[in-house]
């Protein structure tokens, strides 16, 4: 693909299986470290990782090569390889099915970055749940409660 040039930034919010914090604090920045390998080997570009211990954030660029749902069953299936190989006790831990992705406009970006570099901030006063809530609103997104 020679002649093609694509710009396609995408803010993806998910979850460990149940909502469990799995993501300990030893865990978290090796665990950002390696998502941000995995998405440079399928060809992107990792903007900003951060997330809390139940769920993580992810502002990337992807190639035009690669729909998200596929770079997204890369990245939580080996993600959850390697923590069950590192971390023994981290037998359970696990993605959840689904995913929230929203496009992000290069003039947003900065904005998408320090909102995820400041996740520890945000989720003092607001839930995962609310937070997912508010960006499915801010997107004019309609969801189902029950897969919140």
């Amino acid at each position: 693909m020679s002649h093609t040039y694509t710009y396609l930034a995408t803010h993806i919010v998910f979850s460990t299986k149940d909502h469990l914090p799995m993501i300990t604090a030893d865990l978290k920045p090796r665990l950002w470290s390696y998502m941000s390998g995995i998405i440079s080997n399928l060809g992107g570009e990792a903007l900003a990782i951060n997330g809390m211990a139940d769920h993580a954030h992810l502002l990337v660029l992807l190639p035009p090569t690669i729909a998200t749902a596929e770079s997204l069953r890369t990245l939580k299936t080996n993600t959850s390889k390697w923590v069950h190989e590192n971390w023994r006790e981290q037998s359970k831990f696990a993605w959840q099915s689904g995913y929230a992705a929203f496009s992000v406009s290069k003039s947003g970006v900065k904005d998408v970055v320090r909102y995820i570099d400041n996740q520890e901030e945000h989720h003092r006063k607001f839930s995962y749940q609310e937070e997912l809530y508010s960006l499915f609103k801010k997107h004019g997104l309609e969801y189902d409660e029950r897969y919140i």
